[in-house]
């Protein structure tokens, strides 16, 4: 069996990602392709790698390739991490809306760090899509890379067999299980919506509702009505499945009001440290420090393991909707549980989302619709179209600085984006 990682060089991801796999002893002789663009990550990833996976120990065996074509020849899984334009390209997201009022924390989703992160990552998506099609055209396609929803949109009009994968869901119901003092094997609970903004439909234990026990444990503690998903919480009735710093800039009630960010404690710009956190352990990998890293729980992994074992798992993934979630829209990436086997992974219908609960997940989704469509069909205006329909973004300009925005920033980003999408507006 091959497994190919496909930007390696994300080295704390990549570490994290084999510790689990070699945990897995019926991988034991599979090969590990390791893929990254810079010879010198691709050199730091295998070190980290042959530190975890240990040839002989594991029957793992590491190779590592340069020509993304070669990584992916005969390939049965293939999970990808990139990001394109890294750490500065991330900068950019962030410090352009910031001359404008624009405030973000983490811009890898949604509002125009999002956007924008999926249009220089179509491209990719595109030539990487074309090379599965040629050389592995069996292959599992694993995508971690965000804007989640948008890329996967935009790859399953090219593949069969992609799935988006996050540990929102299983860390968020994690937390809850904690919450409410029912350990994590002893629950059972039920999330649906889009990803970084799902629900947490059913929780309970024994038959017992858990949402009870939840609201007692705010109660208790005042800071918790400090969160911007427990406010969510509170008003909508349903958990929402990612953080109070993501959550905030997908709604238009926080971040544009100094009071609210107080209140809330939003950490405005935080993912620009969090990148600048990865550039330095980066930095120390290639200088040979490393640190065993811990088990991660992550999807992708136990996804392998339940397809080549047939032992069946049920996780959380990310796919286009076809009748999984009756009212929102269709075609558009959804997140719900699948059911995974020798198979592969099927994801379960859902039905209705609670109205108010897809009422949001449709605003939240008519920005990637648009900038899918930006794309697709090389028309620029919906990236400016995409910006007017964002709730933050919406909220906090006018339409006259949401296009000027959109310039400067199709300006920034011209050499990374579609072609036919580097012109600027006026309208």
């Amino acid at each position: 069996m091959k497994i190919v990682f496909i930007g390696a060089g994300s080295v704390v991801f990549t570490q994290g990602l084999l510790a689990d796999l070699a945990g897995l002893p019926e991988l034991a002789g599979s090969e590990i392709a390791l893929h990254d663009i810079s010879a010198e990550r691709l050199a730091v990833a295998e070190n980290g790698a042959r530190g975890i996976v240990g040839d002989s120990r594991t029957g793992l065996v590491v190779t590592t390739h340069l020509d993304r074509r070669e990584a992916l020849a005969g390939a049965d899984f293939v999970i990808n991490m990139v990001q394109i334009g890294m750490h500065a390209a991330t900068v950019t997201d962030f410090a352009i809306p910031a001359r404008y009022g624009l405030r973000q924390t983490i811009g890898d989703t949604l509002g125009v760090g999002g956007i924008f992160r999926a249009l220089r990552t179509f491209p990719f998506l595109d030539a990487l899509a074309d090379d599965i099609a040629d050389v592995c055209p069996d292959a599992w396609l694993l995508n971690y890379t965000n804007p989640m929803a948008m890329n996967i949109t935009y790859l399953a009009r090219k593949l069969p067999r992609v799935v988006g994968l996050c540990h929102s869901v299983h860390w968020t119901m994690d937390g809850l299980a904690d919450l409410v003092g029912v350990p994590y094997d002893e629950i059972d609970y039920l999330c649906a919506g889009v990803n970084h903004q799902s629900w947490v439909l059913k929780f309970s234990a024994n038959g017992e509702d858990l949402y009870p026990r939840l609201d007692a444990a705010i109660d208790k503690d005042p800071g918790l009505r400090r969160r911007v998903r427990v406010e969510m919480y509170r008003r909508l009735g349903y958990y929402p499945t990612e953080s109070s710093e993501h959550s905030s800039e997908y709604l238009p009630w926080f971040l544009r009001h100094d009071g609210e960010i107080e209140r809330f404690r939003l950490d405005v710009a935080e993912y620009v440290r969090i990148s600048a956190d990865n550039v330095a352990t980066y930095e120390r990998a290639r200088a040979g420090e490393f640190e065993p890293p811990d088990a991660t729980m992550e999807y992708a992994p136990q996804i392998i393991h339940a397809m080549v074992t047939g032992r069946p798992r049920v996780v959380y993934g990310n796919l286009p909707n076809h009748g999984l979630i009756s009212n929102l829209p269709s075609g558009y990436a959804v997140e719900v549980p699948c059911l995974v086997d020798r198979l592969g992974v099927r994801p379960m219908a859902v039905g209705d989302l609670p109205p108010q609960c897809a009422a949001l997940n449709r605003s939240f989704a008519a920005v990637g619709e648009l900038t899918v469509r930006a794309a697709v069909d090389g028309r620029p205006e919906h990236i400016r179209h995409a910006a007017m329909v964002d709730p933050n973004t919406a909220a906090t300009l006018t339409l006259e600085q949401i296009w000027d925005l959109c310039d400067e920033m199709v300006r920034a980003h011209s050499d990374l984006l579609p072609e036919s999408l580097r012109e600027e507006m006026k309208p």
